[in-house]
């Protein structure tokens, strides 16, 4: 195999011996980055274990705590190694060898059906989703939001223990549970005053199963300019489905100075004000 230093510029070799190969040779081809190979596995192989070991019902009771049992199957839905009708059936299939009543899948079927919406979504709006599809509801205009992201937040170092932790892993692996997303979206949006687009490109930087439709009208439906609310979160959501992994270490929470120790009336009273959303 060729060596990097003799690569052409754009030339990148398929195959490796290794993923430690294929690491130095990343390392010497964009010395700039920072961290490591994240740990998903890519590959049709990967992709048919992943789809294997879904378990629908144990899915649709668990999937918003920061351990339950999500797919995993982003990754390989967004680069085609699987494809939606592919997971779909496999649901059927599941159904069909356990037994279990159909609700028992319901909210997997209902996440694959909003993924297939986005991209529908996607396809009529194309670069619409990079705009406000309604005025924002925080009763702050667009225009007092800030363009670029804090470069605390950039760089995990706010201080506050989820949030720097909720940056670190998108940095590292390249992935996140959901909620994670959307307590980070709502932080950015909500808390640093920053456009809900500069966070939607920090995500597509990193994330490996970034996709533009979910994630640009995910971001705004967190922000309130694709829903009838903005997202908020508090403390108490975050330790119910984050196991208060987060809280036992974070000096604000000990401090008392959390930013999110608050009744969702007060979160909005704070952050909106009079003129906030009902």
């Amino acid at each position: 195999m060729q060596s990097a230093d003799s690569l052409p510029p754009g030339d990148l070799p398929c195959r490796f011996a290794s993923r430690a190969e294929l690491e130095a040779t990343l390392r010497q081809l964009f010395p700039e980055a920072p961290g490591g190979l994240s740990p998903i596995q890519g590959g049709r192989r990967a992709a048919e274990t992943a789809l294997a070991a879904v378990d629908p019902l144990a899915y649709g009771r668990s999937r918003n705590h920061l351990d339950g049992a999500v797919t995993h199957l982003s990754p390989y839905i967004r680069h085609g190694a699987l494809s939606l009708a592919e997971v779909r059936e496999a649901v059927f299939n599941w159904l069909e060898r356990s037994g279990e009543p159909a609700q028992a899948a319901a909210k997997l079927l209902n996440e694959l059906g909003w993924r297939d919406y986005w991209q529908r979504l996607w396809r009529q709006l194309g670069d619409g989703i990079w705009h406000d599809r309604e005025p924002l509801k925080t009763g702050h205009p667009s225009a007092s939001y800030a363009a670029e992201l804090p470069a605390d937040l950039l760089e995990a170092r706010t201080g506050l223990a989820c949030i720097d932790a909720f940056a670190a892993e998108l940095h590292t692996s390249g992935w996140l549970h959901n909620h994670a997303r959307m307590w980070l979206a709502s932080y950015v949006v909500h808390w640093r005053r920053v456009r809900w687009q500069a966070g939607a490109r920090w995500f597509l930087q990193h994330l490996l199963d970034g996709d533009p439709a979910s994630n640009n009208l995910s971001w705004q439906w967190v922000a309130s300019s694709f829903s009838s609310k903005p997202y908020l979160f508090n403390r108490a959501n975050l330790e119910r489905f984050s196991g208060g992994r987060y809280c036992r270490s974070c000096a604000a929470a000990t401090a008392g100075s959390c930013p999110f120790d608050a009744s969702y009336e007060q979160l909005q009273a704070a952050l909106f004000g009079e003129v906030g959303p009902c």
